[in-house]
């Protein structure tokens, strides 16, 4: 069970950026469509859970170590430029996101501390690049440390406003539901969360046991649908407490915290920390593993290390 938890907790930490801590991301792809938000909350959560389920499996199976390899047993055929492009595509995509979060931690810095954002992004970066030397484990480490601790926040806070949410449950069925945009939306945040996902689980596959590969990829499927449709349902239920406003609101949880206790103003900005944190040494490990092994080797006996500068001095000279 401990390495399924490593697992669960990495993918988590994956998914748990700056956009599902804020509410932001609920908001837009679930909550704006009203109770039926919910139905396509846990649609959504079925389609990622089965997308790990198959990708691990794959994994574990056929010894899969990039993307290339993995669209090669899904397609079942030899080279392709095609897949050639949706790998270079992917890793760009992946590459972006973790320059998001870099840029974002930054701007948050600016935001809440009044500290220049080039200081913010530059300290992310530079304790990413420690974290990438380590490779996997590095990562696992990290959020094994950090994830379990913005869970049991989220449900604190979910705790602390369920009663409001509750009497005022009733004004979500105002809001526009589409006849199956709702539905859409579910599956435009499955697909987008998968994209990402798919390269980090790739990075877990040193951590799945041989003997009993079925049963504990299952488990970890399982038990990561659960936590993060739990999660995802807190989000949306308090988003409720935010109030008319909240569609001009770019923190809605935010807002939420802004009128309760102090101490939990504070608890809840190291969240969003530790949130870009996650997810940006999650995906920016994964990118260094996929392209690994198409640096030439005359670069330098050690390629992580060079590409792992290369790409935390990008963002850091950026912003």
């Amino acid at each position: 069970m401990k390495k399924i938890f490593k697992i669960v907790f990495v993918i988590i930490g994956t998914l748990i950026g700056a956009g599902f801590a804020s509410g932001q991301e609920i908001y837009v792809f679930f909550y704006a469509y009203g109770v039926k938000g919910l139905v396509g909350l846990a649609v959504s959560t079925l389609l990622m859970s089965f997308v790990i389920y198959k990708v691990l499996m794959i994994v574990k199976t056929v010894q899969v170590e990039n993307y290339k390899e993995l669209l090669d047993v899904i397609t079942k055929s030899g080279k392709s430029k095609i897949k050639i492009i949706i790998s270079y595509i992917i890793n760009i995509f992946v590459l972006i996101t973790f320059f998001i979060m870099i840029a974002g931690f930054g701007a948050y810095f600016e935001e809440q501390l009044k500290i220049n954002h080039i200081i913010g992004s530059s300290l992310l970066a530079l304790i990413c690049f420690f974290i990438f030397q380590k490779d996997i484990q590095g990562v696992v480490r990290v959020n094994e440390l950090i994830v379990p601790f913005v869970i049991v926040f989220i449900i604190l806070l979910g705790s602390l406003n369920i009663g409001t949410a509750m009497k005022n449950f009733n004004s979500l069925e105002i809001a526009k539901i589409g006849e199956f945009k709702w539905l859409i939306s579910s599956i435009l945040y499955a697909g987008y969360n998968s994209i990402l996902l798919i390269p980090v689980l790739i990075t877990l596959r040193s951590f799945l046991e041989k003997d009993k590969r079925k049963k504990q990829v299952l488990k970890i499927s399982i038990i990561m649908g659960v936590i993060t449709l739990i999660l995802g349902i807190i989000i949306f239920l308090t988003l409720i407490n935010a109030g008319e406003k909240i569609s001009q609101i770019e923190l809605p949880i935010a807002y939420v915290v802004s009128k309760m206790a102090n101490p939990l103003k504070v608890i809840y900005g190291i969240i969003i920390i530790l949130s870009i944190f996650t997810t940006a040494v999650s995906l920016g490990n994964s990118f260094l593993e996929n392209v690994e092994d198409k640096i030439k080797k005359d670069i330098s006996n050690n390629k992580r290390f060079v590409v792992s500068i290369l790409i935390c001095i990008r963002r850091c000279f950026k912003f």
